[in-house]
């Protein structure tokens, strides 16, 4: 029996450091998706998300579904640097689902010249594990 305790509880380690370590690789994307961002990159932006017809992102003009249509969107109404401004995520819940998903909840802020003024919101992500790679497969940002 003791043998049986000792397995379940190395296995219990191994699988929270596991968990701890695709948590990471989650923030560790988010900070390349702000330094995109900040170097005015919209498409090495998008490079997170399921290049798929099947992304969907829920914003202001409601449910737009498609990889395509959300860069096409993001370019149109963040069409130079300067109305991009700077972008900081603020994560305030990183939680795994499942094996293949993790959502995070958090906050976003674009720093931006006094002529257009700073923006934020809150987003919500669902990252899943797509060909042994995490990708955001849903986003919610208001």
């Amino acid at each position: 029996m003791k043998q049986i305790l000792i397995l379940f509880m190395l296995f219990s380690v191994c699988l929270y450091g596991q968990d701890q370590n695709e948590i990471k690789t989650i923030q560790n994307k988010m900070i390349e998706q702000e330094e995109s961002w900040n170097k005015g990159e919209i498409k090495e932006f998008m490079n997170h998300y399921w290049k798929s017809d099947s992304l969907s992102f829920t914003g202001k003009n409601g449910i737009q579904n498609g990889w395509k249509t959300t860069l096409d969107n993001y370019l149109k109404s963040y069409p130079n640097k300067n109305k991009m401004g700077k972008l900081k995520f603020s994560n305030l819940s990183i939680k795994k689902i499942d094996t293949n998903t993790i959502t995070v909840l958090g906050k976003w802020k674009l720093f931006r010249n006094e002529d257009l003024g700073n923006l934020e919101g809150y987003y919500s992500l669902i990252w899943q594990k797509k060909n042994n790679e995490w990708v955001i497969i849903a986003d919610h940002s208001s």
